[in-house]
């Protein structure tokens, strides 16, 4: 059985950076395109990067030059590093193997001075 465990979230200041990890148990990792959704309060949930077994990688435009997604097929793990953080960032991120539609939990982010 797959699961996803996210963490790194937690409460930053605006221009401040945190690096979100995904930790994949079960299935086979490295073939998965993988991807970090978030949702805000009272918004749907939005896909914000996305990286396939090949390393290629997409971006909502709100991220773009701010935002990484990376992964370590290692590992079995998937990487979001945010920089230049804003309030409008504030959400809950998900992870998600986009291949198969397995969601993990979540973990909440915060920017707020």
């Amino acid at each position: 059985q797959v699961q996803l465990v996210e963490s790194g979230g937690g409460l930053v200041q605006p221009g401040g950076s945190l690096r979100l990890s995904c930790a994949a148990s079960g299935g086979i990792f490295s073939i998965y395109r993988m991807g970090w959704y978030r949702q805000a309060p009272g918004k749907e949930r939005e896909l914000v990067a996305s990286i396939t077994s090949g390393s290629s990688t997409n971006y909502t435009d709100s991220v773009k030059g701010r935002f990484t997604i990376s992964r370590d097929n290692g590992k079995r793990t998937v990487y979001l590093q945010m920089n230049s953080l804003k309030p409008e960032d504030t959400a809950v991120y998900y992870c998600r193997i986009i291949t198969t539609g397995y969601w993990g939990k979540g973990t909440l982010v915060t920017v707020s001075s």
